[in-house]
């Protein structure tokens, strides 16, 4: 009987801790518990990490992310993308705008912000279109998976030289065209899903929050 209650007891425990382990890799990838159960997107952040101290003299830090929708290429309206700055922008092999604001051309719905920023309107400031790669990584009979993925180049505007500082990055995808700058409708200081909303728009995902440093040294 006690040998019995023994494995039991050992069983449980691994049980336990396996669970855990998928807990946290999933917290790891900038997930949250933000889902209405009903999103066609579901975003998985793998750069930043939580906790990570990213980046070279407040920048060259990057922003990873992959997307499952549910549904065909077409319904997602991405489209392939490799941009930058200079003369990287709209520059073959696959063209596209390069500035502030929502990426119109290939990825409209998409809204990404984060809380150091130092641009024009600050942390509300979507940098979508910051984002050099756009690409289609898998379609299948479930849907299609889209890679993001943008390499910070500018000094001073998420973080500045010589000082660690402190960043939120948030993710979420609209219906639709995205906005520029999202706004705090609810007044609490904090930028979220709750004023996309309140904002108007119909949020289609997840929405990973990934608390992280910008490397200022």
């Amino acid at each position: 009987m006690f040998i019995q209650a023994r494995k039991y007891f050992t069983v449980s425990a691994v049980i336990i801790a396996m669970v855990s382990a998928f807990s946290s890799s999933v917290s790891a990838m900038g997930q949250d518990d933000d889902d209405d159960g009903d999103e066609i997107a579901q975003i998985k952040i793998f750069a930043p990490g939580k906790g990570d101290v990213a980046g070279v003299g407040s920048r060259a830090f990057l922003v990873d992310m992959a997307i499952q929708y549910n549904t065909n290429l077409a319904g997602t309206g991405v489209t392939p993308e490799l941009t930058g700055p200079g003369p990287l922008a709209n520059a073959g092999p696959f063209p596209g705008t390069f500035s502030p604001g929502a990426n119109k051309d290939h990825f409209p719905g998409l809204v990404v912000l984060l809380s150091s920023t130092i641009l024009p309107n600050g942390p509300g400031q979507n940098v979508a279109n910051l984002f050099n790669i756009n690409t289609v990584t898998n379609q299948d009979a479930t849907g299609t998976e889209i890679w993001s993925t943008w390499i910070v180049g500018a000094p001073n505007s998420f973080g500045k030289v010589g000082v660690n500082t402190p960043s939120r990055l948030f993710v979420a995808i609209v219906d639709g065209v995205a906005p520029d700058v999202v706004l705090d409708m609810d007044g609490n200081g904090i930028l979220n899903k709750k004023d996309l909303k309140l904002m108007g728009y119909t949020v289609i995902s997840n929405t990973p929050k990934v608390d992280f440093t910008v490397n200022g040294f």
